[in-house]
């Protein structure tokens, strides 16, 4: 007779998962590790006030719960932490969910457990935390914050981090004493719908001109005026388009791409859910940001052969190679920044080179088959 531990190895899970459905990094691995779970046969139930932007529609053991918010006159502000914990103990309950992974601790985590102690043990599913970056590099430093997430991470019976970075960051930060487990971003590309030529003919490039690719969500630590100012320096200055994928408003760069003469340099793009068919034009990705805990961008770019520049900050030394699949530069060194782009513009060999270690490396280690089985024990070690 086989012990409960092996029929829990060798049974389907029932996962739920929460997340920002808004475009950023977490919701992206969020919505990438459901739908890997869903396709290795488990049953996994996403709970937000959205459905994530990348999720699909209709897939098979996939399913989402819609939290709502209701706005009563009686708070100042909408609450959402109340609302989506009753969803997820209601979810969990008819589910009868194995464990609830959060992505974020703030307000997830806190909701997860507050939903926890709303159900019987025995229906009680156990909580995952991954912490992505700004829960801990930002909210963690508030005051009116830092005690909750720091009271969440104690009560999750599993914490989880996108990077060494992140890891020590959290310790120091948070002051949590407990085990972080690091287990990196992964990116599983879906096939591009366009060609690379019909998407450059799009932008409007020519032979000579290389197309440079920046995506995020735009928020203050991108230092989207700090890539716009290194854009300006790269010479000569027809020799490339920066491509923009905006996750939020580019507005508040208008002026500066207008004073620095890039009106016909930079093409932004907003809310691009086809992230793919850009990815396969681009020759080098941009990022400048002043912190980042792994940065997705740089590896959705590494999978297509697509090397990057970036600043040598946070978490980004673990996903770029220095040298070997792409080039770090110090933090706000525009100048400096600008001639490792100009001398990847012009040596199309090396360049290339980079590209096809970036793509190995995306393949070795950050690949859904390399990250997702650390998921898959990871549930298991907590129900077990």
């Amino acid at each position: 007779m086989r012990a409960a531990s092996d029929l829990i190895t060798q049974r389907p899970l029932k996962i739920g998962i929460t997340c920002y459905p808004t475009v950023g990094g977490s919701g992206v691995l969020a919505s990438a590790l459901g739908e890997e779970l869903a396709g290795r046969g488990h049953e996994v139930h996403f709970i937000s006030y959205e459905r994530p932007f990348r999720l699909p529609l209709n897939a098979a053991r996939l399913h989402f719960h819609t939290v709502v918010i209701n706005d009563y006159d009686l708070f100042k502000y909408p609450d959402y932490t109340l609302p989506l914990s009753v969803k997820m103990a209601e979810v969990s309950r008819d589910h009868q969910l194995d464990v609830l992974h959060v992505h974020y601790a703030v307000p997830h985590a806190t909701a997860a457990i507050l939903a926890r102690s709303m159900l019987p043990a025995a229906q009680q599913p156990r909580v995952v935390t991954t912490l992505h970056g700004t829960d801990t590099t930002l909210l963690g430093r508030d005051a009116g914050y830092g005690p909750a997430i720091r009271h969440a991470l104690h009560c999750s019976d599993a914490v989880t981090a996108v990077s060494s970075f992140l890891q020590q960051e959290s310790h120091r930060l948070l002051d949590f004493r407990g085990p972080i487990e690091v287990i990196h971003n992964f990116f599983h590309p879906h096939p591009p719908q366009r060609s690379r030529e019909a998407v450059r003919r799009e932008l409007g490039l020519n032979d000579r001109e290389a197309l440079l690719l920046h995506s995020s969500n735009l928020r203050p630590l991108k230092r989207i005026d700090l890539l716009l100012e290194a854009a300006a320096r790269i010479r000569p200055a027809d020799s490339f388009k920066l491509v923009i994928l905006a996750g939020g408003s580019f507005a508040p760069f208008v002026d500066q791409v207008r004073r620095l003469g890039l009106e016909e340099r930079v093409i932004v793009r907003e809310k691009v859910s086809d992230i793919e068919d850009y990815l396969q034009a681009a020759d080098l990705g941009l990022f400048t940001s002043e912190t980042e805990s792994f940065c997705l961008s740089i590896l959705e770019a590494m999978c297509f052969a697509c090397p990057s520049v970036a600043m040598r900050v946070g978490g980004i030394p673990e996903v770029i190679e220095e040298g070997v699949s792409g080039l770090l530069v110090p933090f706000g060194d525009a100048d400096a920044f600008a001639r490792a782009v100009e001398g990847l513009v012009h040596d199309t060999s090396k360049r290339e080179a980079l590209g096809r270690a970036a793509q190995h490396r995306a393949r070795e280690r950050f690949s859904a088959e390399a990250i997702v089985p650390r998921y898959e024990d990871l549930y298991r070690r907590v129900i077990g």
